[in-house]
């Protein structure tokens, strides 16, 4: 009884989470022009999409910015964990803590601290601070994924390689990176996730001259719910599922290793 009642609740769970989307990507094949109003299966508006060439200079642009937003926090993100995990220096812990504060900061608080940064310095807001944002809300992320990993490395390998003659640098390219890579690739992906499905921190920090897909999104759900929209957005799902997929998967590979 307890098995059926633990088994429902989480059917339940997943019923509310993953329901409307399977509507969403059910009604992305409808025939029908009125998403609402079951006309058949049809790829009519997948073929539309993929010919679409405005939506897919906007896409690309999010493409690029994911790619050097996630490249650049993964970047900085490992250099940080490995920071925080090999040495000791003043305010370590609340350099740590602030990490994880970031993290559960609302988004609408971030976007809108951005947006009076950029003011205040007077930046026009545009590709630059849209790829600032992304790689700031990005770092804690990386850091927090690779930094669980270094936790799992016995400390006692750095001090042998010290003993043979090797310095930080040496440590860190041949020991240190090899056993944290599959981390800084999961931390990739989830950053490229992360900057490709935000709208919230884009909305207030990019400019009117450079637009991205989720906000290209928001605009046209703004007018109604077209066919259209369905098969772009069962896309950009497919693609983070795919992602997070990759991500998790490495992060379980790195588990059952070490």
């Amino acid at each position: 009884m307890n098995r059926l009642l633990k088994g429902s609740y989480l059917a339940a769970i997943y019923l509310f989470f993953y329901f409307p989307i399977a509507v969403l990507i059910v009604y992305s094949f409808n025939r029908s022009a009125y998403s609402l109003v079951w006309q058949g299966f049809s790829m009519t508006w997948y073929h539309q999409l993929f010919s679409d060439s405005a939506l897919f200079e906007v896409a690309w642009h999010s493409l690029a910015v994911a790619i050097l937003a996630a490249s650049a926090a993964t970047i900085i993100g490992t250099m940080a964990s490995v920071t925080l995990y090999r040495y000791r220096f003043l305010g370590r812990k609340l350099l740590h803590a602030l990490i994880f504060v970031l993290i559960v900061s609302p988004d609408i608080v971030m976007g809108i601290s951005l947006l009076i940064l950029f003011a205040t310095i007077h930046t026009s807001l545009g590709f630059l601070t849209l790829l600032l944002s992304h790689i700031t809300f990005c770092i804690p992320f990386v850091v927090v994924t690779v930094y669980s990993r270094l936790t799992g490395i016995d400390k006692n390998i750095f001090e042998a390689a010290k003993d043979l003659g090797a310095n930080d640098f040496i440590i860190f390219i041949r020991i240190i990176l090899p056993l944290i890579m599959p981390a800084v690739i999961a931390g990739w992906l989830l950053s490229f996730t992360l900057s490709m499905d935000d709208v919230i921190i884009s909305f207030f920090v990019t400019g009117p001259n450079f637009e991205i897909l989720p906000l290209k999104i928001y605009s046209l759900v703004r007018l109604g719910v077209k066919p259209e929209i369905n098969a772009l957005c069962s896309v950009m799902f497919g693609l983070t599922l795919l992602f997070v997929t990759v991500a998790q998967m490495l992060q379980k590979r790195n588990t059952i290793q070490h």
